[in-house]
């Protein structure tokens, strides 16, 4: 169980190496699974040609993954990437394999970009869906369910290719960042702490505290103290 702590943990934040640590294979040996309105699978698309000015509909995952204090991971992309390049978001996103279940994505996928192993994995938004447009008019347009899970902050070894900076910051802090100021993050993490704060409590940590089955993690159905200061995420 994570336990509130007797104060508001302590945001810090760092930076990716200069050189990667951790194998991450290239867009254009991946695919994502293309979806019709209805949310079923019509093809695929390799992953380096799906995000463009007119991108179609396909599957997706977003996590939020936190340490034994409460606090939640966010990373800043890397500024290499074709959508939203150095926005500070969510802990990990990215897009299921055909076939595969999206739990084993999310594991797939956290410890190709950031190291980590995963534990006590769930679903919270299973129905979150989406489309935004950056400031370069590239497309994201997805059925992405929300998960939240346990990560070791010793295990952390960001990819350079995918984040270029993260933080650390109490979940309360992120909910204030969420609502007062939601232009610092992506669209979709703006709006998906939101709905999760929603669904979890007013100061996340009791809610969050995870299930100790780590096999009951599919389904679940679904203020504020000091602030982080905004102008560290600027």
């Amino acid at each position: 169980m994570i336990d509130a702590p007797d104060k508001p943990a302590e945001a810090t934040f760092g930076a990716a190496p200069a050189a990667p640590t951790t194998g991450v294979p290239a867009a254009t040996d991946d695919v994502v699974v293309l979806l019709d309105d209805d949310g079923a699978a019509i093809g695929t698309c390799p992953r380096a040609e799906v995000h463009t000015r007119d991108t179609p509909l396909h599957r997706a995952f977003s996590s939020y993954l936190l340490d034994d204090a409460g606090r939640l991971l966010l990373t800043r992309r890397a500024l290499t990437k074709v959508a939203w390049p150095g926005v500070w978001t969510n802990t990990c996103c990215g897009h299921p394999r055909p076939d595969e279940p999206t739990q084993d994505a999310v594991s797939r996928r956290v410890r190709e970009e950031l190291g980590l192993d995963v534990t006590l994995l769930r679903v919270v938004l299973p129905s979150y869906r989406y489309r935004a447009v950056d400031a370069s008019g590239i497309v994201e347009h997805e059925i992405c369910p929300v998960l939240v899970g346990r990560i070791d902050p010793a295990q952390l070894e960001p990819h350079p290719d995918e984040v270029c900076e993260w933080a650390w910051i109490a979940w309360p802090d992120a909910v204030h960042l969420a609502r007062r100021t939601p232009a610092l993050l992506s669209p979709w993490a703006a709006e998906q702490i939101v709905l999760l704060a929603e669904q979890l409590g007013e100061n996340g940590l009791s809610p969050l505290a995870l299930p100790h089955d780590e096999t009951a993690h599919e389904h679940t159905q679904h203020e504020e103290h000091e602030p982080l200061d905004e102008k560290d995420l600027a």
